[in-house]
């Protein structure tokens, strides 16, 4: 070994960098263009009731119980269906925020399969799990979320929806 350390130097070089790329792949961050896709899939696949009280809020019909905690976890502070319901902004501000938490959790558990990772992010919006919505109401759901965010990626980034609107 004491003979040759710019070789081990250099052998180790050569190593890092063969691994690199896979670290880079392993950890690459979701875009805001993938959360906006997102977002606006889960939006427009949000099921209709039909039924003013039905007690889902906003337009991606959220139950009153699951945004207490994702306000807290994504603005460290509580709203209330009301004020969630009467600010879009504030909505999709949240809404935003855990989809690309989940976004990012599927992509990691997907090895970055995009469309897998929308279809496990869907299942997890509808039912709280990643998994088992492969037939049914759910199933057709979790399609058409992969169907709207499919439109949404096709789109120019001029086109997509802003944070703020809807």
């Amino acid at each position: 070994m004491r003979k040759h350390p710019i070789q081990l130097l250099l052998s180790g070089i050569v190593v890092s960098f063969g691994l690199l790329p896979s670290l880079a792949q392993a950890q690459q961050p979701i875009s805001d263009a993938q959360v906006a896709a997102m977002v606006e899939a889960l939006r427009q696949a949000a099921p209709q009731t039909k039924n003013p009280n039905d007690g889902l809020y906003s337009e991606w019909q959220v139950k009153p119980e699951t945004l207490k905690g994702w306000s807290r976890t994504c603005l460290k502070r509580e709203l209330t269906a009301t004020q969630f319901e009467n600010s879009p902004v504030l909505a999709r501000s949240v809404v935003s925020c855990i989809t690309r938490r989940e976004l990012t959790n599927q992509f990691a558990a997907t090895k970055n399969n995009e469309i897998a990772s929308v279809r496990g992010a869907a299942c997890w919006w509808m039912t709280g799990n990643y998994t088992g919505c492969d037939k049914g109401f759910t199933a057709d759901y979790v399609q058409k979320v992969v169907r709207f965010y499919q439109q949404q990626r096709s789109k120019p980034a001029a086109t997509q929806p802003s944070k703020g609107g809807s």
